[in-house]
């Protein structure tokens, strides 16, 4: 089943002389449980790519459709109904509430969509204990070190039924042994049926995806595609 596909999606920004194409007929179609890799240099498009997938910006021209359903058809609310239940995002600044435990900030999706706190802490917590978190679940984003604040939005993202899940540079601020850790989690949740798509500079990590798409001056200039089967090498060589 598809869950997110652009069509011929475009998006200029300014005006006149200061006129910026930052996505050029982008077309890409992501079904359930694919993970899909985007890399390119930097003011290729990728973040903007991210954002108008996640309906956090529109598109200048084309369609963008989530489970198969035309964003630009939804009422702001029916939009942000969607991001909030449907969507998980990792941002590059990570977006964590200051006034709310690492813990809580992992549950709180799954409070607002009538999850009860109990049993979304505990949802919350076996997710940060994963990730290697669970002795600073007590703790604020601003006791947090930066490594460990993009480990809680991680964990944020996968929790729950979503079933898209949009993160920019999510091993940005890690070490290499903590970024195979977040794409082996990103990874599992894929297997269990989300989709994903994940911006990144780094082969090594592209390389746990299905398909690597790579953007240049706003356009898909390349895709490349993992062997077929449960066992890939690439698989292998990560288990």
């Amino acid at each position: 089943m598809t869950t997110l596909e652009l069509r011929d999606v475009s998006k200029v920004y300014g005006e006149g002389p200061a006129e910026v194409d930052a996505l050029r007929d982008v077309s890409l179609q992501v079904d359930s449980s694919e993970l899909v890799a985007v890399m390119g240099p930097s003011g290729s498009g990728k973040s903007t790519l991210l954002t108008i997938a996640g309906s956090l910006e529109q598109p200048t021209s084309g369609e963008v459709l989530v489970r198969g359903a035309t964003l630009s058809g939804m009422s702001r609310g029916d939009r942000a109904r969607l991001r909030r239940r449907t969507i998980g995002y990792v941002f590059q600044d990570f977006n964590l509430l200051a006034g709310l435990t690492a813990a809580e900030n992992v549950s709180l999706p799954l409070e607002l969509d009538g999850t009860p706190a109990r049993t979304a802490h505990g949802v919350a917590m076996a997710a940060l204990e994963e990730l290697g978190l669970a002795d600073r679940a007590a703790r604020y984003p601003e006791e947090l070190a930066g490594g460990e604040r993009q480990r809680v939005a991680i964990a944020r993202a996968v929790v729950g039924e979503r079933e898209l899940l949009l993160a920019d540079e999510p091993s940005g601020a890690l070490d290499s042994a903590n970024g195979e850790v977040v794409m082996r989690l990103i990874r599992a949740a894929c297997q269990r049926g989300m989709a994903g798509v994940v911006v990144t500079h780094d082969a090594q990590l592209a390389s746990w995806a299905d398909r690597v798409v790579f953007l240049r001056d706003g356009r898909i200039v390349d895709q490349t595609t993992r062997p077929a089967g449960p066992e890939s090498l690439l698989t292998q060589s990560h288990s």
